[in-house]
Order: C-alpha cells, then structure tokens, then sequence
C-alpha cells in the first residue's frame, strides 16, 4: 500500500503545479475577453521568463565581482522588476503591459550592450523580439509589429557599429566576455521556444475547445468537411435511414405548474439523457424544439442496421422517462414515432448551422409521434419489417394520417432477445461503441 501512493503523491504534486503556474499565467487577464485573454497568458508567461532570465544573468554577476559588475546588476534587477510588474498592469488595459515590457527589454539591453560590448553577445537577443512581438500584440496591430520590428533591428544595428568594445572603466576576462556570449545565444533560444511553445499550445487548446464546440452541434463527418471546404454547400441523398421523433403529452400545462425555473432543469434532464443514448446507440441527434426531440439512425454515414439503432434508442428513451418521472415525481408522458424510408440531410443557415433532415420520413415520423400514446412507440410499416423477428410489435392496424392515407402502424414493446449485446450487428461502414450497459438496458421483457 505504501508504496502504491507515491506515483499518486508524485501525480498530485505534479497537478497542483500545473494549476499554480495556470493561475500565475492567467493573473490579471479576467475582465477581457477569451480572444484578449489568451494574448494576455503570453504576455504574462514571457514576462516571466524573461525576469527568471535576466535574475539568473544578474546572479551570476554578482558571484563574479560585484563592484565591477554592480551597474550591470542594478540594469537587469529593474528589468526584472518591470518584467514582474506586467501581470499588475492589465488593468490599465491591454497594451500597457506589452509597451512597458517592450520599452523596457529594448532600452535595457541597448544600455546593456553599451558596457559590456558587442563581443558579449546581448544584442543578439533582438532577434528574439519579433517573435515576442506577434503573439503579444496580435496580428490585427500588424502596423505596430512592422514598427516594433525596425526599432528593434535599428537598435541591433546600432549596438553592433557602436559599442564595438567594453565601455571605458568597464573591463571584463575574455573567459567572462566569451561566457555571457554562450549565455546570450542559449537565452535567446530558450525564450523564443518557450514563448513559441506556450502561445501555440494555446492556439491548440482554443482548437481542441472550438472542435469540441463544433462536434456537440454537427455531425463529425460534417465538421471534417466544412474544416476542409467552409464554404461547401452540405447536402446528401440517402436510401434508406430512420427518424424518430418524441414529445412530452400535455407538457404546456405541466410547464405552467412547474414554473420557468423547474421546466428549464427537468427539459436540461430529460435532454441530456437523451443525448447520451443517442451517442451510445450511434444514433445522431438532430435538433430540439421544446420538448419535442428529434433524432435519426443511418446518417451522415450511411447505416444498414438504422432501424436496430432506433428502435434501442427509443425503448431505452422510455425508461429514461420513467426513470426521470419517478426521480422528480412528475409524470413524463411519453411520446415515440418512429418512420424509416429515404430522406434527405445536409447544414442550413449562415449562422447557427444545424445539420437537418427533410422528405416524406421525417413528416411520417412526426405524424406517428402525434398519434402515438403516453409511454409508447408506434412506427411504420418499413420500420417494422427492417426490425423483423428481434423485436415484439403489437400491431396497431390501419390508420389514416394526414398527407399520407391509410397507413399501416405498430408499437413497438421490447426486445426477443435475452442479451442485446449480440443483437445489433456490426455495421460495415461504420463501428459503433456501445457499453455492456447500454445493452443491457436495451434488453426488455414488455414495454
């Protein structure tokens, strides 16, 4: 047991790290938006290493002669001290940080570079600069960054034809002067690939999170698309799929008893649940509308087994509802249609894309939904026959639904099969990752 808990302790320690050195980044980026947020955590992160840099340069400085070195040591403190103050300053606004830090480390290094030479390499570190300059000011300042950019190579230019040798009283070793120059190149690199390292780790984190975003309200195959052409118009024909489509029974009057409150977090439960099943069976969600949800099985990848996922779906959306009635003592009267046939899918809108579903199955679906009863499903003659043995249909004879005349109907009550784990095939074109519980619940003795 003892020794189990050192990789935890270590990973602990590790965590709370990482969780201190976010906050530091983040200090005093709160009030601005996500976009500015982010430019901020760069500036606040080459802040610091360039204080951890220029302590370390005077450090070693006063180890070597403090009286020869003291108005070295005095320049890089008070530029480690301004690099220090920038996380303070984002309350002044957004540019105040970046202008203090850049006059500074410009200035500085120039003064720098005046005592000790150029053979001390300093003035190498403008070359690190630019790179500073375009994640912490961003490219909409572009004019800014050209400016910040030539001062800098003008300030090269002239610490390198001015300050030729070591300030007059100011002597150094060759040992020392060759030592400061190895130092200069390797902070140079070291900021320019941590500062790199950092922004463009943020530039992932904002992808992963923007992917993140993209995937909860389209498809995944949909996203790839339109990542890949933005502009493409998103439209399919498909054989065959199936729509299912479910509402609350007498839900306006159940929403005035609950109140705004109480129906937003039972519609949040109820919803959510819904969600999961749907990921769980492969079934792709399409939309909401109050308390109607609507989803389909067999796209945006085409899906031989789309009435099995549909059908699973929607006998373990009436236990869900169960589930949830007795959870919140409230009667979730449940309602299911479920149509299968050919329909057509692709994104609409310029803003707030949604990926929807048109033809005659969708409209069936929807008829069948409103004719169903509480707790139950009723689904099309095509769905029925794509189901076949594996599951109990109660026939519910002919009905005439409205744009489509007579139409034959079933509810559908459960499973035949013990073990739903084995019922629903492979499906060739695409694998769907199901949990033993999810087949479990799928499995029923009535419905």
């Amino acid at each position: 047991m003892g020794t189990s808990r050192i990789p935890l302790l270590g990973n602990e320690r590790v965590r709370k790290f990482a969780d201190r050195l976010a906050q530091l980044s983040a200090y005093g980026t709160e009030a601005y938006p996500l976009n500015v947020r982010r430019r901020l955590k760069i500036m606040n992160v080459t802040a610091y290493v360039i204080a951890i840099f220029t302590l370390v340069y005077a450090i070693q400085q006063m180890f070597l002669d403090f009286q020869t070195w003291k108005p070295v040591i005095i320049i890089n403190l008070v530029m480690a001290a301004v690099a220090l103050t920038v996380p303070f300053l984002h309350r002044y606004g957004e540019l105040v940080g970046a202008s203090v830090i850049l006059v500074s480390e410009l200035a500085g290094i120039f003064l720098l570079t005046s005592y000790l030479g150029r053979n001390s390499g300093l003035h190498i570190q403008y070359f690190a600069a630019p790179a500073a300059f375009f994640v912490i000011l961003g490219l909409e300042r572009l004019k800014l960054i050209v400016l910040a950019v030539a001062i800098s190579f003008a300030l090269y230019l002239g610490a390198w034809l001015l300050f030729l040798e070591s300030a007059d009283g100011f002597k150094i070793s060759d040992a020392d002067e060759a030592a400061h120059h190895a130092m200069a190149v390797a902070t140079t690199f070291c900021v320019i690939s941590i500062v790199l390292f950092y922004a463009f780790r943020q530039v992932e984190q904002a992808e992963a999170q923007t992917d993140a975003l993209l995937h909860n309200i389209l498809p995944g195959t949909v996203v790839n698309q339109l990542k890949e052409e933005p502009d493409a118009t998103i439209a399919n024909e498909f054989e065959e799929a199936s729509v299912l489509f479910a509402d609350i029974k007498g839900f306006v009057s159940l929403a005035k008893d609950l109140g705004p409150a109480r129906t937003v977090a039972l519609l949040n439960t109820i919803v959510r649940a819904f969600d999961e099943l749907a990921d769980r069976w492969g079934v792709e969600k399409i939309k909401t509308i109050g308390d109607a949800y609507m989803a389909a099985a067999g796209l945006p990848v085409p899906a031989t087994n789309h009435a099995d996922r549909i059908a699973g779906m929607a006998l373990d959306m009436i236990d869900a509802a169960a589930r949830i009635s007795k959870e919140h003592d409230i009667d979730i009267a449940l309602r299911v249609g479920i149509a299968s046939g050919p329909v057509l899918a692709g994104v609409i809108g310029a803003k707030r894309l949604i990926y929807d579903v048109w033809g005659d199955t969708v409209n069936l679906a929807s008829r069948l939904e409103n004719l169903s009863r509480p707790h139950a499903i009723l689904v099309s003659e095509l769905t029925q026959m794509r189901l076949g043995d594996s599951y109990r249909l109660e026939p519910n004879g002919s009905i005439d639904v409205k744009g489509y005349g007579v139409v034959h109907t079933w509810f559908l009550q459960g499973r035949r099969t013990t073990d739903s784990r084995t019922a629903i095939p492979a499906n060739d074109e695409r694998e769907t990752p199901r949990s033993a519980a999810a087949g479990d619940a799928a499995a029923r003795s009535s419905a």
